[in-house]
């Protein structure tokens, strides 16, 4: 019987698989239907492309084609603090363009670019990167840095099958992420039926009576937010132990998920506990939404520490999930970003404009019912965010394992007719 020989793993530069590399296109932002959607830099670091928040921009529909983005390009983010960020473009795009701050990558006909994908969005290959990188006040990294990394190849079939298996943990963190953003509009809904419409359970037998703030029902009373919610409190921390450390990025723009990441010592930073909401004080991050809702502590006296340009939010007499909620809503954020002071692109968040952000706050009964409603909404979306926590783990731990041969999977049967397609 004659032995069947398997075809060897190969490892060359980046470069040398890619069809073209591309510098993007310099542009402005628009945020106005008009031109196609310009991919930049913040838009790549997110967990998913959100393409509803992508801006448009203007170009001349000659230079469109030279910077169209297709499915199977791979971006990646050549300067700043997240150079070395990839991401693999999926199907279903919009007419897009891609910013000069970015390298496009499109990959030879005879390589899977969803199995390259995964290694260029890895740490592996953010580790590389850094450590092949120029510019220390602004690190900087041409095309030729971003493509000399040696690529691991595996035969086609294989690339393939690694890109499946892999593909299978990114589609059930999707569709959490999905579940999430879907119960996170619910009780943005729930908030603002409640709280701004005053179409609370029972309200047609309330009275409205005129205030301030226009017309409120009977027994709320109209006070500034910074009554009712505590800004920066004073919490002890133990200085020895290590605690949660929580960076700007770690920090959804689309909602309140936080993904903490690594743990410090000490006692620099702000400071929080579950229940906590998470306030970015600094453009553009408070413009992007960056606001989050702490509950992954490992309990409700365990502190946590974040980075200094987060404005620790605490509920005096509501409940937390109002105080989150609160804080999402357009006016609140509106508030506090004209209250912004300093130089230009590192400007931040005045503490006195909670003194001056005013609302209806209802009776007691009403914020509790309201949290009975409302905290398991706030769980669940905890629970999914845990989920998409192991799965992204097992990913990860998997990816090497794979890329090493330490996991062959060259005899698994596998269904890969999705991804030849």
């Amino acid at each position: 019987m004659m032995e069947v020989v398997k075809e060897r793993w190969k490892k060359v530069r980046l470069g040398e698989v890619c069809e073209k590399v591309n510098y993007g296109y310099t542009a402005s932002a628009e945020y106005s239907r008009v031109g196609p959607k310009f991919l930049r830099i913040t838009d790549i670091v997110l967990e998913n492309i959100d393409w509803d928040k992508v801006p448009y921009c203007q170009i001349e529909e000659k230079n469109i084609p030279k910077f169209l983005l297709k499915e199977g390009d791979i971006v990646i983010a050549r300067t700043g603090a997240t150079v070395g960020y990839a991401k693999y473009i999926k199907k279903g795009i919009p007419t897009a363009v891609f910013a000069s701050y970015l390298v496009r990558i499109r990959l030879k006909k005879d390589f899977d670019a969803r199995d390259i994908g995964f290694l260029i969005e890895s740490d592996i290959y953010k580790r590389f990167i850094k450590a092949n990188i120029s510019g220390a006040a602004q690190p900087q990294a041409n095309a030729q840095v971003l493509t000399s990394y040696p690529a691991p190849i595996a035969p086609l079939n294989v690339q393939r099958k690694i890109a499946a298996i892999l593909s299978a943990y990114d589609d059930l963190i999707e569709n959490n992420t999905r579940r999430i953003q879907i119960l996170e509009e619910m009780a943005q809904t729930i908030y603002k039926e409640w709280f701004v419409k005053f179409r609370f359970p029972g309200y047609e037998k309330v009275k409205m009576v005129y205030s301030e703030l226009g017309r409120i029902p009977e027994g709320w009373m109209v006070k500034p937010s910074s009554q009712v919610l505590e800004i920066n409190p004073r919490i002890n921390v133990n200085k020895e132990s290590e605690k949660p450390f929580v960076f700007m990025e770690d920090v959804s723009n689309t909602s309140m998920v936080i993904r903490c990441r690594t743990r410090r010592e000490g006692l620099s930073g702000s400071k929080f506990q579950n229940g906590d909401t998470l306030f970015a004080r600094i453009t553009p991050s408070l413009e992007n939404g960056k606001i989050g809702f702490v509950q992954f502590l490992s309990s409700d006296n365990e502190v946590g520490l974040g980075s200094t340009e987060f404005i620790v939010l605490r509920s005096k007499h509501l409940c937390p999930e109002y105080a989150y909620l609160l804080a999402r809503t357009e006016k609140f954020r509106g508030n506090a970003i004209k209250s912004m002071i300093g130089a230009s692109g590192r400007q931040r968040v005045q503490e006195a404009c909670f003194d001056h952000f005013f609302l209806a706050v209802p009776p007691p009964s009403k914020i509790e019912r309201f949290h009975g409603y409302i905290a398991p909404i706030f769980k669940n979306i905890h629970l999914l965010s845990l989920k998409n926590g192991i799965l992204r783990r097992t990913r990860d731990l998997l990816l090497p394992k794979l890329i090493s041969e330490e996991i062959d999977v060259d005899d698994l049967d596998i269904n890969t007719e999705e991804l030849e397609q």
